[in-house]
Protein backbone atom coordinates (compact mmCIF):
# COMPACT_ATOMS: atom_id res chain seq x y z
CA UNK A 1 0.00 0.00 0.00
CA UNK A 2 0.73 3.19 -0.68
CA UNK A 3 1.19 5.86 2.35
CA UNK A 4 0.96 9.42 1.54
CA UNK A 5 2.82 11.71 5.07
CA UNK A 6 3.41 15.52 5.36
CA UNK A 7 6.47 15.86 6.78
CA UNK A 8 8.81 18.54 8.07
CA UNK A 9 12.14 17.53 6.66
CA UNK A 10 13.84 15.48 3.73
CA UNK A 11 16.23 13.87 6.67
CA UNK A 12 14.52 10.81 7.23
CA UNK A 13 16.25 10.34 10.71
CA UNK A 14 14.95 13.58 11.74
CA UNK A 15 11.66 14.09 9.97
CA UNK A 16 8.32 14.19 11.94
CA UNK A 17 5.01 14.18 10.73
CA UNK A 18 3.51 17.90 10.33
CA UNK A 19 0.06 19.94 9.81
CA UNK A 20 -0.95 19.83 6.63
CA UNK A 21 -0.36 23.80 6.53
CA UNK A 22 3.26 23.01 7.83
CA UNK A 23 4.22 20.97 4.99
CA UNK A 24 8.19 21.09 3.94
CA UNK A 25 7.84 18.10 2.29
CA UNK A 26 5.60 14.78 0.95
CA UNK A 27 6.87 11.33 1.08
CA UNK A 28 5.18 7.89 -0.32
CA UNK A 29 6.01 5.00 1.94
CA UNK A 30 5.05 1.60 -0.49
CA UNK A 31 4.80 -0.73 2.89
CA UNK A 32 4.69 -3.97 1.66
CA UNK A 33 5.02 -7.43 4.20
CA UNK A 34 5.65 -6.10 7.02
CA UNK A 35 8.03 -3.01 5.74
CA UNK A 36 9.12 -0.27 3.75
CA UNK A 37 9.70 -0.71 0.08
CA UNK A 38 9.82 1.86 -1.41
CA UNK A 39 10.53 5.81 -0.32
CA UNK A 40 9.59 8.68 -2.37
CA UNK A 41 10.04 12.72 -2.09
CA UNK A 42 7.56 14.93 -3.78
CA UNK A 43 7.27 18.99 -3.03
CA UNK A 44 2.94 18.47 -3.75
CA UNK A 45 1.10 15.39 -2.48
CA UNK A 46 0.21 14.89 -6.32
CA UNK A 47 4.14 14.69 -7.57
CA UNK A 48 4.06 11.12 -7.07
CA UNK A 49 4.24 8.37 -10.06
CA UNK A 50 1.75 5.97 -8.19
CA UNK A 51 -1.55 6.99 -6.26
CA UNK A 52 -1.25 7.09 -2.72
CA UNK A 53 -4.16 4.79 -0.71
CA UNK A 54 -3.68 6.76 2.45
CA UNK A 55 -2.92 9.65 3.97
CA UNK A 56 -2.07 10.08 7.66
CA UNK A 57 -2.70 13.40 8.89
CA UNK A 58 -1.39 14.94 12.35
CA UNK A 59 -5.01 15.44 14.29
CA UNK A 60 -8.97 14.84 13.34
CA UNK A 61 -8.53 18.84 12.62
CA UNK A 62 -6.63 18.63 9.87
CA UNK A 63 -8.90 19.77 6.17
CA UNK A 64 -8.66 16.22 4.26
CA UNK A 65 -11.65 16.74 2.23
CA UNK A 66 -9.04 17.07 -0.92
CA UNK A 67 -7.72 13.51 0.24
CA UNK A 68 -11.51 12.16 0.86
CA UNK A 69 -12.36 13.29 -2.78
CA UNK A 70 -9.62 10.97 -4.12
CA UNK A 71 -11.07 8.01 -2.71
CA UNK A 72 -8.10 7.97 -0.22
CA UNK A 73 -7.94 6.68 3.45
CA UNK A 74 -7.92 9.15 5.93
CA UNK A 75 -5.48 7.68 9.37
CA UNK A 76 -5.22 10.17 12.60
CA UNK A 77 -1.45 9.77 13.87
CA UNK A 78 -2.28 11.07 17.60
CA UNK A 79 0.99 10.55 18.93
CA UNK A 80 3.15 8.95 16.42
CA UNK A 81 5.23 11.37 14.77
CA UNK A 82 8.62 9.93 13.28
CA UNK A 83 8.25 7.64 9.90
CA UNK A 84 9.50 4.52 11.14
CA UNK A 85 6.76 5.33 14.41
CA UNK A 86 4.01 5.90 11.98
CA UNK A 87 4.95 2.63 9.97
CA UNK A 88 4.68 0.47 13.41
CA UNK A 89 1.58 1.79 14.09
CA UNK A 90 -0.19 1.36 10.85
CA UNK A 91 1.21 -2.61 10.94
CA UNK A 92 -0.19 -3.07 13.93
CA UNK A 93 -3.25 -1.22 13.51
CA UNK A 94 -2.85 1.27 16.11
CA UNK A 95 -3.83 4.86 13.69
CA UNK A 96 -7.29 5.90 14.09
CA UNK A 97 -9.90 6.76 11.46
CA UNK A 98 -10.69 10.41 11.07
CA UNK A 99 -13.57 11.42 13.52
CA UNK A 100 -15.56 12.96 11.53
Amino acid sequence: MYILLPIDSKNLQEAKLTKLNDVKIWVQLLVEEGSIKETKFSETMDGFENFSECVVVENDNEYVWPFMELSMMVLVAHTQRTIDDIVEAYLFKELHDLAI
